[in-house]
Protein backbone atom coordinates (compact mmCIF):
# COMPACT_ATOMS: atom_id res chain seq x y z
CA UNK A 1 0.00 0.00 0.00
CA UNK A 2 1.32 3.54 -1.08
CA UNK A 3 -0.39 6.69 0.24
CA UNK A 4 -0.27 9.73 -0.83
CA UNK A 5 -2.02 13.31 -0.37
CA UNK A 6 -4.96 12.88 -2.61
CA UNK A 7 -5.22 9.04 -2.83
CA UNK A 8 -4.66 5.76 -1.21
CA UNK A 9 -3.24 3.13 -3.96
CA UNK A 10 -3.64 -0.55 -2.54
CA UNK A 11 -1.86 -2.77 -4.65
CA UNK A 12 1.03 -2.69 -7.56
CA UNK A 13 -1.43 -3.54 -10.58
CA UNK A 14 -3.36 0.51 -9.30
CA UNK A 15 0.09 1.76 -9.06
CA UNK A 16 1.22 0.66 -12.53
CA UNK A 17 -2.54 1.60 -13.96
CA UNK A 18 -2.08 5.23 -12.30
CA UNK A 19 1.59 6.40 -12.85
CA UNK A 20 2.92 3.45 -16.00
CA UNK A 21 5.69 2.36 -13.66
CA UNK A 22 6.46 -0.67 -11.36
CA UNK A 23 6.77 0.78 -7.53
CA UNK A 24 10.55 -0.85 -8.38
CA UNK A 25 11.20 2.06 -11.17
CA UNK A 26 9.30 4.61 -9.52
CA UNK A 27 11.39 4.32 -6.46
CA UNK A 28 14.42 4.16 -9.05
CA UNK A 29 13.44 7.36 -10.95
CA UNK A 30 12.68 9.59 -7.65
CA UNK A 31 15.95 10.21 -6.30
CA UNK A 32 17.22 11.43 -9.84
CA UNK A 33 14.16 13.19 -10.09
CA UNK A 34 14.37 15.16 -6.89
CA UNK A 35 17.78 15.78 -7.52
CA UNK A 36 16.82 17.52 -10.30
CA UNK A 37 14.30 19.37 -8.89
CA UNK A 38 16.61 21.17 -6.27
CA UNK A 39 18.77 22.03 -8.55
CA UNK A 40 16.28 23.98 -10.50
CA UNK A 41 14.86 25.16 -7.27
CA UNK A 42 18.43 26.70 -6.26
CA UNK A 43 19.18 27.83 -9.92
CA UNK A 44 15.69 29.87 -9.66
CA UNK A 45 16.89 31.00 -6.02
CA UNK A 46 19.95 32.46 -7.51
CA UNK A 47 19.03 34.24 -10.78
CA UNK A 48 16.16 35.96 -8.81
CA UNK A 49 17.84 36.70 -5.26
CA UNK A 50 18.01 40.25 -5.98
CA UNK A 51 14.17 40.29 -6.04
CA UNK A 52 13.76 38.03 -3.26
CA UNK A 53 12.06 39.23 -0.28
CA UNK A 54 11.44 35.87 1.77
CA UNK A 55 14.18 33.33 2.18
CA UNK A 56 14.08 30.31 0.88
CA UNK A 57 11.33 27.92 1.78
CA UNK A 58 9.22 31.18 2.95
CA UNK A 59 5.91 32.04 1.71
CA UNK A 60 2.72 29.70 0.77
CA UNK A 61 3.14 26.25 0.37
CA UNK A 62 2.09 24.52 -2.97
CA UNK A 63 -0.64 22.05 -3.38
CA UNK A 64 2.06 19.43 -4.60
CA UNK A 65 4.54 19.75 -1.12
CA UNK A 66 7.19 16.90 -1.99
CA UNK A 67 9.08 15.85 -5.23
CA UNK A 68 7.45 12.21 -4.43
CA UNK A 69 3.89 14.07 -4.79
CA UNK A 70 5.22 15.86 -8.14
CA UNK A 71 6.17 12.74 -9.79
CA UNK A 72 3.10 10.95 -9.13
CA UNK A 73 1.20 13.71 -10.30
CA UNK A 74 3.25 14.40 -13.49
CA UNK A 75 3.16 10.41 -14.12
CA UNK A 76 -0.53 10.15 -13.45
CA UNK A 77 -1.35 13.10 -16.09
CA UNK A 78 0.91 11.09 -19.07
CA UNK A 79 -0.73 8.35 -18.44
CA UNK A 80 -4.17 8.86 -17.97
CA UNK A 81 -4.04 12.46 -19.92
CA UNK A 82 -6.85 14.13 -18.45
CA UNK A 83 -7.99 17.48 -19.20
CA UNK A 84 -6.33 19.90 -16.70
CA UNK A 85 -9.75 20.56 -15.21
CA UNK A 86 -10.14 17.30 -14.19
CA UNK A 87 -6.60 16.91 -13.11
CA UNK A 88 -7.14 20.10 -11.14
CA UNK A 89 -9.80 18.85 -9.51
CA UNK A 90 -8.21 15.56 -8.25
CA UNK A 91 -5.15 17.51 -7.04
CA UNK A 92 -6.55 20.43 -5.41
CA UNK A 93 -5.10 22.57 -8.26
CA UNK A 94 -6.89 25.29 -10.48
CA UNK A 95 -6.50 24.42 -13.89
CA UNK A 96 -4.00 26.94 -15.27
CA UNK A 97 -1.87 25.59 -11.85
CA UNK A 98 -2.13 21.97 -13.54
CA UNK A 99 -0.58 23.19 -16.67
CA UNK A 100 1.80 25.23 -15.32
CA UNK A 101 2.95 22.56 -13.22
CA UNK A 102 3.26 19.87 -16.46
CA UNK A 103 5.10 22.60 -18.35
CA UNK A 104 7.49 22.97 -15.42
CA UNK A 105 8.49 19.39 -14.69
CA UNK A 106 8.61 17.66 -17.85
CA UNK A 107 11.68 19.15 -18.30
CA UNK A 108 12.97 17.96 -15.04
CA UNK A 109 11.58 14.42 -15.73
CA UNK A 110 13.95 14.35 -19.35
CA UNK A 111 16.44 15.51 -16.81
CA UNK A 112 15.92 12.80 -14.75
CA UNK A 113 16.00 10.30 -17.49
CA UNK A 114 19.13 11.68 -19.07
CA UNK A 115 20.79 11.00 -15.25
CA UNK A 116 19.72 7.62 -15.72
CA UNK A 117 20.66 7.17 -19.01
CA UNK A 118 17.59 5.64 -20.02
CA UNK A 119 16.62 8.22 -22.43
CA UNK A 120 17.07 7.25 -25.99
CA UNK A 121 19.01 9.60 -28.73
CA UNK A 122 17.58 11.82 -31.11
CA UNK A 123 19.60 10.10 -33.79
CA UNK A 124 21.27 6.69 -34.38
CA UNK A 125 24.74 6.49 -33.57
CA UNK A 126 26.29 2.74 -34.04
CA UNK A 127 27.84 1.13 -30.81
CA UNK A 128 31.72 0.55 -31.78
CA UNK A 129 33.29 -2.10 -29.64
CA UNK A 130 30.69 -2.46 -26.77
CA UNK A 131 31.45 -5.04 -24.48
CA UNK A 132 28.18 -6.41 -25.13
CA UNK A 133 27.97 -7.36 -28.61
CA UNK A 134 30.85 -10.21 -28.98
CA UNK A 135 31.32 -10.07 -32.40
CA UNK A 136 31.09 -6.35 -32.69
CA UNK A 137 27.47 -6.37 -34.28
CA UNK A 138 24.52 -4.40 -33.19
CA UNK A 139 21.12 -5.64 -34.21
CA UNK A 140 18.49 -2.67 -34.78
CA UNK A 141 14.94 -2.59 -35.69
CA UNK A 142 13.25 0.55 -37.38
CA UNK A 143 10.17 1.41 -37.28
CA UNK A 144 7.68 4.60 -36.91
CA UNK A 145 4.30 5.13 -34.83
CA UNK A 146 1.69 7.49 -35.31
CA UNK A 147 -0.78 8.85 -32.91
CA UNK A 148 -3.73 10.90 -33.23
CA UNK A 149 -3.39 14.57 -33.48
CA UNK A 150 -6.22 17.51 -33.37
CA UNK A 151 -7.49 18.47 -36.65
CA UNK A 152 -5.85 22.56 -37.67
CA UNK A 153 -8.16 24.94 -38.51
CA UNK A 154 -5.60 25.80 -41.44
CA UNK A 155 -6.22 24.36 -45.13
CA UNK A 156 -2.54 24.06 -45.51
CA UNK A 157 -1.75 22.68 -42.13
CA UNK A 158 -4.82 19.78 -42.48
CA UNK A 159 -2.96 18.69 -45.64
CA UNK A 160 0.40 19.04 -44.00
CA UNK A 161 -1.06 16.48 -40.81
CA UNK A 162 -3.58 14.21 -42.46
CA UNK A 163 -2.03 10.60 -42.88
CA UNK A 164 -3.19 8.68 -45.50
CA UNK A 165 -2.84 5.74 -44.10
CA UNK A 166 -4.40 5.90 -40.72
CA UNK A 167 -7.05 8.13 -42.30
CA UNK A 168 -7.05 11.21 -39.98
CA UNK A 169 -4.86 13.81 -38.64
CA UNK A 170 -1.26 12.43 -37.40
CA UNK A 171 1.98 13.06 -35.66
CA UNK A 172 4.75 10.49 -36.45
CA UNK A 173 8.66 9.70 -34.75
CA UNK A 174 10.77 7.22 -36.28
CA UNK A 175 11.51 4.40 -33.42
CA UNK A 176 14.44 2.47 -33.25
CA UNK A 177 15.01 -0.55 -30.84
CA UNK A 178 16.87 -3.43 -30.46
CA UNK A 179 15.81 -7.25 -29.56
CA UNK A 180 16.34 -6.36 -25.28
CA UNK A 181 13.24 -4.26 -26.18
CA UNK A 182 15.49 -1.17 -25.31
CA UNK A 183 14.99 2.30 -27.36
CA UNK A 184 17.37 3.51 -28.70
CA UNK A 185 16.37 6.18 -30.81
CA UNK A 186 13.12 8.49 -30.91
CA UNK A 187 13.11 10.60 -34.09
CA UNK A 188 12.00 14.19 -34.01
CA UNK A 189 8.18 14.47 -34.42
CA UNK A 190 7.00 15.24 -37.85
CA UNK A 191 3.60 15.82 -39.53
CA UNK A 192 1.42 12.42 -40.56
CA UNK A 193 1.86 12.55 -44.16
CA UNK A 194 5.45 12.13 -44.18
CA UNK A 195 6.29 8.57 -45.31
CA UNK A 196 8.08 6.11 -42.69
CA UNK A 197 11.11 5.81 -45.16
CA UNK A 198 11.71 9.37 -45.91
CA UNK A 199 11.42 10.35 -42.22
CA UNK A 200 14.79 7.40 -41.85
CA UNK A 201 16.34 9.34 -45.18
CA UNK A 202 16.47 12.79 -43.21
CA UNK A 203 17.24 11.41 -39.72
CA UNK A 204 19.63 9.08 -40.62
CA UNK A 205 23.24 9.27 -43.03
CA UNK A 206 23.79 6.70 -45.20
CA UNK A 207 27.30 7.16 -45.73
CA UNK A 208 28.52 5.97 -41.91
CA UNK A 209 31.45 4.15 -41.83
CA UNK A 210 30.70 2.66 -38.54
CA UNK A 211 27.04 1.22 -40.29
CA UNK A 212 29.04 -1.77 -41.41
CA UNK A 213 28.69 -3.36 -37.59
CA UNK A 214 25.06 -2.66 -37.79
CA UNK A 215 22.48 -4.88 -38.84
CA UNK A 216 19.06 -3.88 -39.31
CA UNK A 217 14.96 -5.42 -39.66
CA UNK A 218 12.66 -3.11 -41.41
CA UNK A 219 8.64 -3.78 -42.69
CA UNK A 220 7.75 -3.43 -46.04
CA UNK A 221 7.21 0.37 -45.51
CA UNK A 222 11.31 0.62 -46.07
CA UNK A 223 11.38 -0.17 -49.88
CA UNK A 224 14.50 0.97 -51.23
CA UNK A 225 16.36 1.20 -47.86
CA UNK A 226 18.84 -1.79 -49.13
CA UNK A 227 19.99 0.94 -52.64
CA UNK A 228 20.35 3.82 -50.52
CA UNK A 229 21.90 2.00 -47.44
CA UNK A 230 24.74 -0.25 -48.45
CA UNK A 231 26.69 0.68 -45.76
CA UNK A 232 24.57 -1.39 -43.45
CA UNK A 233 26.23 -5.21 -42.26
CA UNK A 234 22.78 -6.80 -43.17
CA UNK A 235 19.56 -5.78 -44.22
CA UNK A 236 16.16 -7.61 -43.09
CA UNK A 237 13.18 -6.69 -45.29
CA UNK A 238 10.25 -9.08 -46.18
CA UNK A 239 9.16 -10.23 -49.36
CA UNK A 240 6.47 -8.32 -50.89
CA UNK A 241 4.33 -10.57 -52.60
CA UNK A 242 3.99 -9.98 -56.58
CA UNK A 243 1.35 -7.92 -58.30
CA UNK A 244 -1.55 -9.53 -60.09
CA UNK A 245 -1.06 -9.64 -64.08
CA UNK A 246 -2.18 -12.03 -66.94
CA UNK A 247 0.70 -13.88 -67.26
CA UNK A 248 0.92 -14.16 -63.37
CA UNK A 249 -3.21 -14.42 -62.37
CA UNK A 250 -2.57 -15.82 -58.60
CA UNK A 251 0.67 -14.32 -57.62
CA UNK A 252 2.15 -15.92 -54.49
CA UNK A 253 5.23 -16.35 -52.47
CA UNK A 254 7.15 -19.43 -52.38
CA UNK A 255 7.41 -21.56 -49.04
CA UNK A 256 11.17 -20.36 -48.65
CA UNK A 257 10.35 -16.75 -49.25
CA UNK A 258 7.42 -17.28 -46.66
CA UNK A 259 9.35 -18.92 -44.14
CA UNK A 260 12.34 -15.96 -44.33
CA UNK A 261 9.38 -13.25 -43.95
CA UNK A 262 8.05 -15.67 -40.64
CA UNK A 263 11.86 -15.04 -39.14
CA UNK A 264 11.77 -11.11 -39.80
CA UNK A 265 8.36 -11.07 -38.34
CA UNK A 266 9.68 -13.26 -35.31
CA UNK A 267 12.06 -10.39 -35.23
CA UNK A 268 10.63 -6.91 -35.87
CA UNK A 269 7.66 -8.24 -32.90
CA UNK A 270 10.21 -6.53 -30.54
CA UNK A 271 9.43 -3.30 -31.62
CA UNK A 272 6.09 -3.85 -32.04
CA UNK A 273 5.56 -4.61 -28.28
CA UNK A 274 8.42 -1.61 -27.77
CA UNK A 275 5.81 0.96 -29.17
CA UNK A 276 2.44 -0.91 -27.58
CA UNK A 277 4.06 -0.15 -24.27
CA UNK A 278 5.00 3.57 -25.06
CA UNK A 279 1.09 4.00 -26.65
CA UNK A 280 -0.43 1.68 -22.99
CA UNK A 281 0.26 6.15 -22.26
CA UNK A 282 -2.77 7.40 -22.75
CA UNK A 283 -1.59 10.57 -23.98
CA UNK A 284 0.19 8.83 -27.16
CA UNK A 285 -2.91 6.80 -27.35
CA UNK A 286 -5.78 9.41 -27.83
CA UNK A 287 -5.83 12.52 -29.77
CA UNK A 288 -3.40 15.08 -28.40
CA UNK A 289 -4.79 18.05 -27.54
CA UNK A 290 -1.87 20.56 -25.70
CA UNK A 291 -0.28 23.17 -28.16
CA UNK A 292 2.05 24.04 -25.96
CA UNK A 293 5.51 24.83 -27.65
CA UNK A 294 7.65 21.27 -28.49
CA UNK A 295 5.06 19.36 -26.19
CA UNK A 296 4.41 16.89 -28.33
CA UNK A 297 8.07 16.12 -29.41
CA UNK A 298 9.11 16.14 -25.70
CA UNK A 299 6.52 13.71 -24.49
CA UNK A 300 7.12 10.52 -26.71
CA UNK A 301 10.68 11.25 -25.33
CA UNK A 302 10.10 11.47 -21.73
CA UNK A 303 7.80 8.38 -22.36
CA UNK A 304 10.08 5.97 -24.21
CA UNK A 305 12.43 6.74 -21.16
CA UNK A 306 10.54 5.72 -18.60
CA UNK A 307 9.68 2.50 -20.87
CA UNK A 308 13.58 1.83 -20.70
CA UNK A 309 13.38 2.18 -16.95
CA UNK A 310 10.65 -0.63 -16.69
CA UNK A 311 12.54 -2.67 -18.77
CA UNK A 312 15.86 -2.10 -16.99
CA UNK A 313 17.33 -1.03 -20.03
CA UNK A 314 20.54 1.04 -20.14
CA UNK A 315 21.44 3.37 -23.53
CA UNK A 316 24.45 3.35 -24.50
Amino acid sequence: MRKFQFMTIRNERQFRALTGLSQKSFDTLLPEFTQCLESAREKNYKENQEQRRRKPGGGRKGALPSPETKLFFLLFYLKTYPTFDVLGCLFDLSPSKAEENVIRLIPLLKQAEQRLHVLPHRHFKPIIDNEQHNENTQEIIIDATERPYCRPHHARKQKHYYSGKKHCHTLKNTVISDADKGILVIGPTAPGSQHDYALLKKELEPNQPSLSLVEVSVDLGYQGIKGLYPAFREIHIPYKKPRKSKSNPTPTLTSWQKKENRAISRVRVEVEHTIGDMKSFQILAIKFRNHIKNMSDQVILVIAGLCNINNGYVVQ
